[in-house]
């Protein structure tokens, strides 16, 4: 059985990206994704799933390199995968891998018991990002409807 490839589009509402993010630190870019994702109404526990993605932070950064950092967390608080997009118009400090500051911030939360499609989800963004212009374009993008178009037509490509 080959597995069809995961769309992060349909995973991510338009709703869910915030351009620019806010926040100039660690833990007030996390808190304003995790608030994304509860105004959007895909959260049954805030509290939880703020916890468990600041915890699994604690545990390693989650900036991958190149400017890129994907905070995630697995709880109770959601019932599903989901998942929210920030681009910050100054990079921020993260601790990342490679010690360079991030300007896209890509979170992903799933339920405890669901561990496939959060790998799949991690896997296709690592993927997309390996591509240089689509990166550079996603930092560009002055609001969401264009952060969403980006991605879509990346995936249909």
């Amino acid at each position: 059985m080959v597995l069809s490839e995961m769309k992060l589009t349909e995973i991510l509402q338009p709703s869910c990206i915030k351009i620019p993010l806010e926040g100039k630190d660690k833990q007030a870019v996390i808190t304003e994704l995790v608030d994304v994702l509860d105004n959007n109404g895909l959260l049954q526990d805030r509290k939880a799933v703020s916890e468990a993605v600041l915890m699994r932070e604690q545990t390693r950064s989650t900036g991958i390199g190149s400017g890129i950092a994907i905070p995630h967390g697995k709880c109770k608080g959601v019932s599903k995968l989901v998942m929210s997009i920030g681009i910050a118009s100054k990079p921020i400090d993260f601790a990342s891998i490679d010690g360079q500051p991030v300007s896209i911030f890509i979170m992903l939360v799933s339920p405890a018991d669901q561990t496939g499609p959060h790998i799949q989800a991690l896997a296709q963004i690592s993927k997309l990002m390996l591509d240089k212009q689509f990166k550079q374009d996603l930092e560009k993008a002055s609001s969401a409807d264009q952060a969403y178009s980006l991605l879509k037509h990346k995936e249909n490509q």
